[in-house]
């Protein structure tokens, strides 16, 4: 405290309020700067801003000047009113029917409060029109994922996100019964056909690694803050990757049938990527792209319409892959013949 400064008598609830309105006014104050203005220790202006939080207040901190610097994440209180044009409604609305893989989280629940929101305050004629346009696009998917079993542990994963706290996760191992502990700095939210994935700095494994939202079995949310280093750029992460998984790259190419064609060649599947038809109407499409796994599943995807000419690794796991499909449906057909024999009889004794 200043020397002459006169001494402030603030109970928990005064100082709350002086806290929100510094943070509001000025750019960012440090522990110190709080502890002076309050007249209080570091240790109860630690307290204040937890229940600053808790009130609803997201803080966010920065290193400045070698020492840490608080602020809040946003200021909606000082932002004006904001208008929208027709065709801005409809690129919302299109946002909004292309998050429907997000049924079963917060996410898509927080979406529809925004929209209400934005009905709330719209005549009712105008509210109409909006529901009009939601029906301008339609989101079609397959194989959505069941996120219910995990959707309590998003709102401390939306936090720990935002406000950079340190969680752990409790996470289920891929195919197996077992759980393992994990402390992760989380650092980014990654989509990736209509699957939700964690990006985050694995202190028991020494690096970034990526969680799949619904195998994520508990959450810890520790009061431990991380700092996002620099350099960290999440798509530098896929920078190699044909979907999630970054290996060995390798060059990729794939003929695809003229039949086919035309659903091929107009499409971005690798940055960098080389496209060229031949003159029977075949596609080339070359790139390099890591991920086996991916990449097999994208060529099977077309069947007898698409060839892999290289890497040679590459074209013989696609021919092992395509040899036990073979095999495995020539020993199964005698089998599926007893039983169908078998249904028709049972249909012949029931009708006799």
């Amino acid at each position: 405290m200043l020397k002459g400064k006169p001494a402030k008598k603030y109970s928990q609830a005064g100082r709350l309020h002086s806290i929100i309105r510094l943070l509001e006014t000025r750019r960012g104050l440090t522990l110190e700067e709080l502890a002076e203005e309050c007249d209080v220790d570091r240790r109860t202006i630690h307290r204040d801003l937890n229940a600053v939080e808790q009130a609803g207040y997201a803080l966010t901190t920065e290193w400045s000047g070698g020492k840490k610097v608080y602020r809040f994440l946003t200021r909606s209180r000082n932002l004006p009113p904001i208008t929208f044009t027709l065709q801005q409604l409809m690129s919302l609305y299109l946002l909004r029917s292309l998050g429907a893989h997000l049924a079963g989280t917060p996410f898509l629940a927080e979406i529809d409060e925004l929209f209400n929101s934005i009905h709330s305050v719209l005549p009712a004629r105008h509210a109409a029109h909006l529901e009009r346009i939601a029906r301008v696009s339609l989101p079609l998917s397959h194989g959505a994922r069941d996120y219910s079993p995990s959707a309590a542990f998003v709102p401390d994963l939306q936090k720990a996100l935002l406000q950079q706290y340190r969680i752990r996760l409790n996470y289920a191992k891929k195919g197996k019964n077992e759980v393992e502990l994990y402390e992760v700095d989380p650092y980014t939210l990654v989509f990736h056909k209509g699957g939700i994935y964690l990006l985050g700095n694995a202190h028991n494994r020494a690096g970034l690694r990526l969680f799949a939202l619904e195998r994520i079995q508990g959450i810890e949310f520790t009061r431990q803050r991380f700092e996002i280093p620099d350099s960290y750029q999440p798509e530098a992460h896929f920078n190699n990757a044909f979907g999630l998984v970054s290996d060995t790259p390798m060059r990729v190419r794939v003929r695809f049938s003229a039949e086919i064609a035309h659903t091929v060649k107009d499409r971005i599947w690798m940055p960098g990527q080389k496209i060229s038809s031949d003159p029977e109407g075949r596609v080339l499409v070359e790139f390099e792209a890591a991920g086996q796994m991916e990449l097999i599943s994208w060529i099977l995807s077309y069947g007898i319409h698409a060839e892999v000419l290289g890497p040679p690794e590459l074209r013989k796991e696609v021919r092992r892959q395509v040899k036990e499909m073979r095999e495995m449906y020539r020993g199964k057909e005698k089998e599926i013949e007893k039983v169908e024999k078998k249904i028709k009889r049972g249909k012949s004794a029931g009708a006799t």
